[in-house]
């Protein structure tokens, strides 16, 4: 009933604008008005939730339009720090070469890691470059911070390196200034640490100094390392002098745990 005369009221109304305002007009208006202004009391309700949809549909958009240009921000922004990480560790890179590290009979091939042992003793990971890069087994490799470790397995699209952090591994190396020399290994039970051993007794050793690989050649044999390569800095040297074998610990420059750019020493000779 009540729709119907709104229907009713908005007809007439519209006749009697459209005929033009007289007495019919304004009696109608005076009938009419109580009923409109009712109806646009009860329709009010209505309108607000229509505007309430609209409104909200359009901040949606806008929350959504949002959202997407953020993570497209936040995107470009990690891209941009990996990219000034990358650039980072490639200068280090040729920072060594600059200074003599890398003998000139060697090609680095630089690569990047892409799969990491799943122990935490971080002993392996995966580069993504192979044979077909001139890359062999047991070639060096290397960070921007110096000794990495070695390729113990390839195939033509990718390799495995082997960390220094790794039971097996045996670098003949030296200290300097000094001269001292021993092989380095892991420490059994602790990852991040590496241990001289075989030192001469006779040496003075101390906190601080570096390791380098020795690079020794005789008899046919060689190292696999050329000389030089930075490994790491010595942390604890408890030297024994009733002992004619020593060992002292030192702490890789190369960050094991967390390797990204590096260099495969490819072709040269060891030594």
């Amino acid at each position: 009933m009540l729709i119907g005369l709104i229907v009713l009221g908005f007809a007439l109304l519209t006749f009697t604008f459209g005929s033009g305002s007289g007495a019919i007009g304004g009696g109608l208006g005076t009938i009419f008005d109580p009923i409109t202004n009712g109806a646009s009391r009860a329709l009010k309700p209505a309108r607000d939730l229509v505007n309430w949809f609209d409104e909200t549909l359009a901040a949606r958009g806008d929350k959504d339009r949002l959202t997407k240009e953020l993570e497209e921000a936040r995107g470009q922004a990690v891209a941009g720090q990996v990219a000034l990480e990358e650039n980072r560790q490639l200068r280090k890179l040729v920072g060594l070469k600059e200074a003599g590290k890398i003998p000139d009979s060697y090609s680095p091939v630089t690569v990047n890691v892409v799969g990491r042992s799943p122990t935490v003793w971080f002993t392996t990971v995966n580069i993504n470059a192979g044979s077909s890069a001139g890359v062999k087994v047991n070639d060096p490799v290397i960070s921007g911070d110096g000794l990495v470790g070695r390729i113990s397995s390839v195939s033509g699209s990718g390799a495995v390196v082997t960390l220094i952090a790794d039971s097996s591994s045996a670098v003949s190396s030296m200290i300097v200034p000094g001269g001292a020399q021993g092989v380095v290994r892991p420490k059994l039970g602790d990852p991040e640490t590496l241990v001289l051993e075989f030192l001469d007794e006779t040496r003075n050793v101390s906190r601080g100094q570096t390791v380098v690989t020795s690079g020794w050649r005789g008899d046919g044999l060689s190292s696999l390392y050329p000389r030089g390569i930075p490994i790491g800095e010595i942390t604890r040297a408890p030297i024994d002098e009733r002992e004619a074998i020593q060992s002292v610990e030192l702490k890789p420059f190369a960050d094991l745990r967390n390797l990204d750019v590096l260099q495969v020493l490819t072709g040269g000779n060891r030594g």
